[in-house]
Order: structure tokens, then sequence, then C-alpha cells
């Protein structure tokens, strides 16, 4: 029998890397019930502080309330459509009022005041509130979701819930804001790229002089996770080593965890970069078939130290370099989607997270088995 033969030994077929129709499945049955991350709790920690969301031409918004309770909304206004609050993020005061027609919402969603009343007999308006978007705060991190099928964000978690809570995630605040990369690739090729354990050694030559030989990679049903610890022998370049000699020790870490970067996965595009020295939070949102918006920002806990501050400086300079070898690797496989010679290339048993990835989505979409195209 072929090695080949088990569907699950293949990787997934070029044409869902590029097809507009499989986009719009994916749509529907990856990102519709999918858990997507909005914001930290400390991006919005006052009274009518917000911060937008879009992805699919639907906009969101996570507000505080007046009674400090964050809660998650279509950001639509209930009259004619129009968009109620503008920009990543912002704060508005007691109420949110529609740009349009002056419509005014309360933090709390409630319809509170519709201009020329009188106009709208019958109008009930304790119906005409914002819709709400169901929410889920996990340590710290509010994710929502626009349907149903999912497990709970803290289940999907939950075979490394105990390693995540270490880092006490509820206590960081946003360093910087978030920015947005655009990468002319499928989100599909970002997500493989970002649990892909074989590259590290051939494509990162800074990752492997930090991390010698000792880089992992871990697959769960929902949750991938990816680590290296640093070696002590110092890197030959001028950033790695500086790094490895200024990273203070953080005490709220056990000892093997001081020099431990982390990468966790969750289905199906939101990662996390674990550090010593910070948590770098990326998610990959589809744009088109062969587009992709990456929007990221960096979380730290306050920590006054020269050291620490010099530290982060320079994981920023690393993870530059990282991430330009990434986007390399990334537009040489998209450019390959389109050759007639490839279908789906054999996968090895140690790519464990790939095939993780590649079997959900067959049981998701089943048109994902298929070599070509299905017939229109």
């Amino acid at each position: 029998m072929n090695a080949l033969s088990n569907i699950d030994d293949r990787s997934l077929p070029a044409w869902i890397y590029r097809d507009e129709t499989f986009l719009e499945r994916e749509r529907q049955l990856i990102f519709g019930p999918s858990w997507q991350l909005i914001c930290h709790q400390s991006d919005i920690p006052g009274s009518g502080d917000y911060h937008c969301f879009e992805l699919f031409g639907e906009a969101l918004v996570a507000i505080r309330g007046a009674d400090g309770i964050i809660r998650s909304f279509h950001n639509v206004c209930r009259h004619r459509a129009a968009r109620l609050l503008d920009g990543p993020a912002g704060h508005c005061a007691s109420r949110i009022s529609c740009p349009y027609h002056q419509w005014s919402y309360a933090l709390d969603g409630r319809l509170v005041g519709v201009p020329q009343r009188s106009s709208f007999p019958g109008l009930a308006m304790q119906a005409h509130g914002l819709v709400p978007v169901e929410q889920e705060i996990f340590l710290g991190f509010v994710f929502v979701r626009l349907q149903p099928g999912l497990p709970p964000v803290h289940e999907m978690a939950a075979p490394y819930l105990q390693e995540l809570q270490a880092y006490r995630m509820e206590e960081l605040v946003p360093q910087g804001r978030v920015t947005l990369r655009t990468r002319d690739v499928n989100w599909k090729n970002v997500a493989d790229n970002y649990s892909d354990g074989l590259h590290i050694t051939v494509a990162h030559p800074g990752l492997t002089r930090l991390f010698g030989h000792s880089y992992a990679v871990e697959a769960q049903p929902w949750i991938d996770r990816m680590s290296g610890s640093l070696v002590d022998v110092p890197s030959s370049n001028w950033s790695e080593r500086h790094y490895q000699k200024l990273l203070p020790p953080v005490d709220t870490l056990a000892p093997q965890r001081r020099r431990l970067w982390l990468y966790f996965k969750l289905w199906p595009n939101v990662a996390f970069d674990i550090y010593p020295d910070q948590i770098d939070f990326m998610q990959f949102l589809p744009v088109s078939p062969t587009q992709t918006l990456i929007r990221e920002i960096a979380y730290v806990h306050p920590d006054p130290r020269r050291e620490m501050r010099a530290t982060r400086y320079l994981n920023w300079r690393i993870n530059r370099q990282v991430s330009l070898e990434d986007k390399a690797l990334i537009d040489r496989v998209q450019s390959g989607m389109n050759s007639s010679s490839y279908s789906a290339g054999p996968l090895g048993e140690s790519e464990v997270c790939l095939r993780s990835f590649a079997r959900r989505m067959r049981h998701l979409i089943p048109e994902s088995r298929l070599a070509q195209p299905p017939a229109q």
C-alpha cells in the first residue's frame, strides 16, 4: 500500500489557497462559529472606552459600560445601518450616538434616544437596542463569535490552561497599539507557517542560534503549542547576544520558564507569542483568497527595570527579522500554489500541527478533500 494512501498523510490541496468560492465556504463554516479576539480588557479600562473589529464586513465593537462590564455588539445602528463607532479604538461619553440621524444608545446597548420620537408611532425602544455578540473573556482577552458551533475558548485552550495561567495574562497592559500588515497570501498559508516546526532550523538562523535544536511542536484538537528554550552559548548576532545577556529574571515565573519562548495557535487564526518579557498577539484575517491582514499588538507586565526595557527592544529587533523571513517563505508558497504541478504534498509524522489543521479543515469543509475544485 502506498504510504500516502491515508488522506491524513497529505497536506491540503493547492486550489483551496486561491479559490473565491472556497473562501465563502470558510466564511460560513470556519469563521462564522470561530472565536475572534477583539482586544484585552486593559485596552478599554474606563467607562465608554471601546475597541472595534471587522471581519468579512461584520463590524463589531467591545465597550466598557458605566457599570464596568465589558459587552460586545454589532457596530451598527438599528435605524438605517450606519456604522456607529469609528477607528480601531476610542472613547465615547455616556452614550453611543449615531452620526447619521442621532439615534443614541446607552453603553449597555439600550436604545435611549430617538430624535422626532413622535414620528415613530408604536416604536418599541426596548426591541431596538444594539444587537449583542456572544462574548467570552478568557485570561483577560475579549473573544467574540457570530454564531455557535465551537467549544468555549477556555475548553479549547484547556490542555494548556495551567501553563497559560502562569503568565498572569489578566494583568497585561498594551505596549503600543494594534498594527495591521497586509500579506498577499491565503490566510491558511500564514496559519500553516506559524505552526510549522520543520522550517525553523532551515529558514530562521536567528531562532536556531537562540534555541539550538530545542524547538518542539505539539497539537491538541483546538490548539497548537510550539516552544524553544534559550541556549547558554552567546549568539554571534548582536541583538540576540544582548537579549540573552540582558533578559532579567521574572520572579513570578518558575525558573524553567524564565528563558522559554512559547507559541500558541488557537483554531483557526489566533496566535500568542509568549516570552518571559512580553506577550505578542497575532490574528490572520482573510481579505480575499490571496490576501490576508495580520493584526497584532504586544502586551507586557509593567516593569520599570532598564534591563527589561532593553530586552523588549531587542525582542522586537529579533522578531522583526523573523517576520521578514516568514514573509519570504509564505510568498514562495503562495506562488507555488498556482503551479499546475502541485496538488497536495506529503506530511511527515512529526508535522503534527499541520496534520491537525488539515484534518479539521477536511472535517468542516468536505470539498477540501478534493484534489481539484468541484464542478460548478
